[in-house]
């Protein structure tokens, strides 16, 4: 069987490290494997297989509901993300004080926590951050939301 033409090298699970090494070159998605990578790697695994022994029904079945999950989780991901960073949601946040963590740089302190009212919303780097006082927090660390104390009620 040494002679034989069909490589092992590509078929799961033997796949050959310069063919793992040669995937995911692209810098910005590398080391993640979303749904049009796994339907990559599933046609190939086809294209490629063993004709003495072809993949069993139950687990190409298997194969292609594991590729179904991811393209839904994926799908979600994203709506998830585009829901969190509705600009609508956190323009409300605008005229509102909020309470926020401020991490600490010491290993064994607690982190600190910063008040104040929101005057902008700002989109940076995917992220939203809301203006508080020349500061722009993430809104990742919000802490509480709440209408601030008119000027007359705090004396």
């Amino acid at each position: 069987m040494a002679d034989s033409p069909v490589s092992t090298k590509n078929i799961y699970p033997y796949y050959a490290k310069s063919n793992v090494d040669k995937a995911g070159k692209d810098t910005a998605t590398k080391g993640q494997l979303g749904k049009d990578e796994f339907l990559k790697i599933l046609m190939t695994q086809l294209k490629n297989q063993d004709p003495t022994d072809p993949l069993k029904d139950k687990e190409f079945i298997a194969q292609m509901a594991q590729f179904t999950s991811v393209e839904q989780l994926s799908n979600m991901t994203s709506e998830l993300k585009l829901m969190r960073q509705s600009l609508g949601i956190a323009s409300s946040l605008i005229g509102k004080e909020v309470q926020w963590s401020i991490p600490s740089t010491k290993t064994n302190e607690e982190p600190k926590i910063g008040t104040g009212v929101v005057e902008s919303i700002i989109m940076k780097e995917g992220s939203q951050y809301a203006l508080i006082k020349d500061e722009q927090v993430n809104l990742d660390s919000i802490l509480r939301i709440s209408n601030p104390v008119p000027e007359a009620v705090k004396e």
